[in-house]
């Protein structure tokens, strides 16, 4: 059942996943991918078009909606200071590599959108660094697939167990920052 949910609907999972977000649902693909229910090239290639379409979105999201947005929502203030900030130092470094940046990886294009980076270097940038992370985080994933496998046996008996572990660890990850994040937001009043 688990086997083909994921041959079934796999790739469209990790195209979706990482449209919103992506590190968990990326290093479960990569994970997939080492128990041969999903091809590595198709992972990483459904993530670089899902990060990349979706960083696409918010920064032409804050190109044209950017500076009301951030008037309306207070607890990107913040956040936005800090990528402005870095923006002012290392904008070729940013672009390329914002989405390891924790916490900063939404409001980024968002961000740059607002600013005055050319639309072109946007995107070329963006490419480049939406294919270097899915990569990276597709290959951990298949690595740390391959790496439980040496060190428990066969994975396969334990798949199911896994990828709920994983899953349950991700969600639990994102509440937490989420929580705080709501919490800072609430003493910022």
């Amino acid at each position: 059942m688990l086997q083909s949910f994921i041959e079934h609907y796999g790739y469209l999972a990790i195209l979706l996943g990482t449209f919103l977000e992506g590190e968990t649902i990326l290093i479960l693909g990569g994970l997939a991918a080492h128990l041969g229910y999903l091809n590595l090239q198709g992972v990483i290639l459904a993530a670089f078009l899902g990060t990349w379409c979706g960083d696409q979105l918010y920064f032409f999201l804050g190109r044209l909606r950017g500076q009301h947005w951030l008037e309306s929502h207070s607890a990107w203030k913040p956040k936005a200071s800090t990528v402005f900030g870095l923006m002012e130092r290392h904008q070729f470094a940013l672009i390329l590599g914002f989405r390891f940046l924790y916490g900063l990886r939404t409001i980024t294009p968002f961000v740059l959108g607002m600013s005055r980076v050319p639309t072109l270097r946007f995107i070329l940038l963006n490419i480049l660094g939406a294919l270097l992370w899915a990569m990276c985080v597709g290959l951990l994933g298949y690595l740390f697939g391959q790496a439980f496998e040496a060190w428990i046996g066969k994975v396969k008996h334990y798949e199911a167990e896994l990828f709920a572990a994983i899953g349950v660890g991700g969600l639990l990850v994102w509440l937490v920052h989420r929580y705080l994040n709501r919490k800072n937001n609430q003493s910022e009043h």
